[in-house]
Order: C-alpha cells, then sequence, then structure tokens
C-alpha cells in the first residue's frame, strides 16, 4: 500500500489544484481497488487499480471514460445534470490521458459527486428509484456500440465458465479446503444444468448485446443526501459488452437479501418479495418498452442464477486461497458462498409468483 508522500506524489500529476498538502484517507467498501479520498477543494475520489483483477487498468479506464464521455452527452441533452448525473474523470496534467502511470501502477482520479450518498441497506422506495436510475443508465447507452468495449474480465458474468473455474480449484484443492466443504460443493454442481442460459441467448441473438455495468450492488448507487432521489450509478470498471439480465439480477441478489452478503446465520437469509416488486417495477417503467421477449421472460430467473454464479465465485475463491476478493477472516469468502446458497434455495420455488411481476 503505498504511503501518504506516494499518494501526493501521484495526485500531483493530474489536471487539478489541490493547494498545498491535500488531506488523504481511505474510502469506500469496495473489493478491489485501493480507494481514497482526496482533498477538499475539489474533493476528488483518487483509486489504484488492482492489476491482478484488471490485467490491463488502461483499458478499464478507457471503457469507463468512453462511456462517461457518451453519457455526459444524453444526460445533458435530457436537461439533466452531466456532472451530477455520471463520473467525471480528471486527466494527466502532460500526458491527457484519463489516468496516471506511476511505476507501474494505474491511478484514477474523480470527482467527487457533493451531497451523495451509496446505501448498503435500503427500503422499496430507494429501491424503486434505483432501478429507475439503471434503466435511465441501459436507455442511454442504447446507442453506444457495446462491442466496441474492451472485454477487461473475460467471460465474467460466463456462468458456464464460472462452474468449469470451480470444479478446477476442486481438483486441485491447492490449500486443503476442499474436505471441509463438501456440502457446498454439491449444492453448486448439482444445479450447473441450465447455467448457460444467458450465454447461450447472446450467441443466438434471443438476448441483445448490450453495454452492460456488471456491478449493480445498491451501493454503487447514488442517492442525494437531502431529496432522497437516485442520483447515477456508480463504478463502471465492469462496464463491458453483455446481457442486461446480468445486471437485473444482480441488483436484486444484493438489494433484495434479507441480510448482509456475509450473514453466517442461514436463518435470517431470503430474499424480500417487496424489494423484488419495487425494483422490478421501476426498472420496467423505464426501459420495459425496450426489452426483448427473451429478456422479459428471463428477468425472473436471472435473480436466480446470478446469485448461484456469486456463490460458486466465493466458494471458488475459498477454495483457491482467497485470491480475488477482499476478506477480514479466513472463512469470510465461505460465509459468502454460504449467503448467496441460502438465497438460491429460498428463490427456487418462488420462481412462477416472481414471473408474475414481470407481465
Amino acid at each position: 500500500m503505498p504511503d501518504d508522500a506516494a499518494l501526493l506524489s501521484v495526485l500531483s500529476r493530474f489536471a487539478v489544484d489541490f493547494g498545498d498538502r491535500p488531506p488523504i484517507e481511505p474510502f469506500g467498501r469496495g473489493h478491489i481497488n485501493g480507494t481514497y479520498l482526496a482533498g477538499t477543494n475539489p474533493p476528488t475520489v483518487l483509486q489504484r487499480i488492482n492489476r491482478a483483477v484488471f490485467p490491463r487498468p488502461d483499458l478499464v479506464i478507457e471503457n469507463v471514460a468512453r462511456v462517461t464521455a457518451y453519457l455526459k452527452e444524453k444526460i445533458a441533452l435530457d436537461g439533466g445534470d452531466p456532472e451530477r448525473e455520471t463520473l467525471t474523470l480528471i486527466p494527466d496534467r502532460e500526458t491527457g490521458l484519463p489516468y496516471v502511470l506511476v511505476d507501474g501502477e494505474y491511478y484514477r482520479l474523480t470527482r467527487l459527486i457533493p451531497g451523495a450518498v451509496s446505501p448498503d441497506v435500503a427500503d422499496p422506495g430507494a429501491l424503486y428509484a434505483a432501478a429507475k436510475t439503471f434503466g435511465r443508465f441501459l436507455h442511454r447507452l442504447e446507442g453506444f456500440p457495446a462491442d466496441a468495449l474492451h472485454e477487461v474480465i473475460p467471460r465474467f458474468h460466463d456462468t458456464r465458465a464460472r462452474f468449469e473455474q470451480l470444479k478446477a480449484a476442486i481438483a486441485s484443492d491447492p490449500v486443503g479446503r476442499v474436505a471441509s466443504v463438501a456440502r457446498e460443493i454439491e449444492f453448486a454442481l448439482s444445479r450447473e444444468d441450465g447455467c448457460g442460459v444467458i450465454v447461450d441467448g447472446l450467441a443466438s441473438g434471443e438476448i441483445p448485446l448490450r453495454v452492460t455495468h456488471n456491478d449493480t450492488k445498491l451501493n454503487n448507487f447514488l442517492f442525494d443526501k437531502t431529496t432522497g432521489d437516485c442520483i447515477a450509478l456508480i463504478d463502471l470498471d465492469t462496464v463491458m459488452p453483455g446481457s442486461l439480465l446480468y445486471d437485473y439480477g444482480d441488483a436484486l441478489r444484493f438489494a433484495a437479501s434479507s441480510a448482509s452478503e456475509d450473514e453466517t446465520d442461514l436463518s435470517k437469509i431470503c430474499f424480500l418479495q417487496e424489494n423484488i416488486a419495487a425494483f422490478t417495477r421501476g426498472f420496467l417503467e423505464e426501459f420495459g418498452n425496450d426489452l426483448a421477449p427473451r429478456e422479459r421472460e428471463l428477468l425472473p430467473a436471472s435473480i436466480r442464477l446470478i446469485t448461484l454464479e456469486c456463490g460458486v465465485r466465493f466458494l471458488t475463491d475459498y477454495l483457491s486461497g482467497d485470491v480475488y476478493f477482499k476478506t477480514n477472516r479466513p472463512d469470510h469468502n465461505l460465509a459468502r458462498a454460504r449467503t448467496q446458497f441460502a438465497l438460491v434455495q429460498d428463490v427456487e420455488p418462488r420462481l412462477p409468483t416472481l414471473a408474475r411481476l414481470t407481465e
């Protein structure tokens, strides 16, 4: 982790004047990048891109720069505030690039959107508002060529590939954990059939290829502190070509759960019907007319599929020695996997009921 002097040196490279010695402190709750709140006038967010997760940080930031520039144009045309409704990247003062490269590390600086918060828990009203923001995000990007974006994490939401990674981790058992999680492994592998439904739909053209966010957790939505309005969808590092079903399912995996992602008491885990209903209503009001028939049909199933996929990823990382997700205890990824699997078990018998929400 770089010290304050190193971070100050990095900050000095960006095209913004902070004064003599801007304060720098760790910021946010993200699992991946090193993130810092930097300066007060203006306040900014400095991030060091995790090269273990993103081997080509320059392509990550290029995607973000292209998408935010496009969004700013669309937001202005809609009569919105481009500086508040999406991220603003600050360039390197010498190269003009949207990042600074120091000792092989890539740093990005964005303006902090003032008066905004990103919650971990929200009521149905807030989820309704977030869903409308998500729908606007998709609608504004409909004219953007999705296939022109870099696939910064290849096959990121290819659920079939995620199962192959799990089976490879089981076979190699690098840290000797397989024997202790036989129940979780059996739960996952027994649900492998049909896991490629979205991938296959994209390949056949039944599911349109779109610009997708790929990390629509509730805490990536910004809300105005005063009005409670949902302002923006942020954290665009995984913006890539894909299916909106990934984003819809992942949003509800996180926001409609009755407990935190790493809750250890599984009796507390279920999907909250009112949260699913509120998010779905807001999304369909904003984007329902743009949905392809197969997308609409698979909305309920995507909740189950993406939750299962996430559980498989947590279990794979646990078996691999916790090399991807940040953890704060030895069984952290295992607890996360168990929570996701409990949600899968809860939602499976409810899929016919959920289907009525999307008719």
